[in-house]
């Protein structure tokens, strides 16, 4: 409980709570429409916001939001009709950005020591700010599953069934496609964008085994994900070393653990 007493370490431990939160909500979502590898797409192809805004003088959080939703928008567009190789199109806008951002970077003058941070994760160094920024997500993401639950429901188990009960899967779509983009984002800023879709995945995959409904899968993928969250932050203090895969190493460790014990005693 010593580790309580440093600010940083405090404003760490409530940033984690609110990224477990919305990877919690968020992360079920993602899982239960298969857009994992969209997630990715926008994740990724979000370092080319970050390079901008480097390039520009910009907060590069803000830089990555606006980029993420743009290609959120592009990446909903191309996928909500179209299934015929969807792996390649979203890998080429994963590139795309990927390229862009280093090249941007490239072109900043000076050397921008912030920059890997975003790339691993730097929950440790959380601002008021960023705190502030993670909240106001947070409430986005509680306020949309809570006000569109059941139409979120019927979109992710057939969505031609909630076409005929009047859902409009379409904005609902675009919607939960764009909510996606702004929380990968603020995740990033906890355990960067190469491990993000680890923490949004995994616990909701240990949920889905454990639980019989949306709602309670949400609420322990959340629970999972906050304790994750603290034990890598733990372990990063107590050894000195990268709380963010610190934190994926402890969620990758779980999986494995609840993926052999199925099989052995299935």
């Amino acid at each position: 409980m010593d580790i309580l007493q440093f600010e940083f370490m405090q404003n760490a431990l409530i940033a984690s709570l609110i990224v477990s939160l919305i990877c919690g909500i968020i992360g079920t979502l993602i899982v239960i429409n298969r857009m994992v590898f969209i997630a990715g797409g926008i994740a990724h192809g979000s370092y080319g916001g970050i390079g901008l805004a480097l390039y520009f003088g910009i907060a590069p959080m803000l830089g990555a939001s606006l980029f993420a939703l743009f290609l959120g928008l592009i990446i909903a567009t191309i996928t909500h009709k179209n299934s015929t190789r969807l792996d390649s199109l979203i890998g080429v806008l994963w590139a795309f950005g990927m390229a862009l951002g280093i090249i941007m970077s490239d072109l900043t003058p000076g050397y921008n020591v912030d920059l890997m941070s975003y790339l691993f994760g730097a929950i440790l160094s959380v601002s008021h700010e960023d705190m502030f920024g993670m909240s106001a997500v947070l409430v986005l993401v509680l306020l949309f599953s809570v006000v569109f639950y059941k139409q979120l429901l019927a979109m992710s188990f057939d969505a031609q069934f909630a076409k005929l009960r009047g859902v409009n899967v379409t904005l609902l779509y675009f919607a939960l496609v764009a909510l996606v983009a702004l929380g990968v984002v603020i995740i990033i800023r906890a355990v960067g964008l190469i491990l993000v879709i680890a923490l949004l995945t995994i616990p909701p995959y240990i949920a889905e085994k454990l639980t019989h409904s949306m709602a309670a899968m949400m609420a322990l993928a959340s629970l999972l994900s906050a304790l994750f969250c603290s034990v890598g932050l733990w372990i990063s203090y107590a050894f000195d070393v990268s709380s963010g895969a610190s934190i994926i190493l402890v969620a990758t460790s779980t999986f494995f653990i609840q993926f052999c014990s199925t099989k052995l005693f299935k």
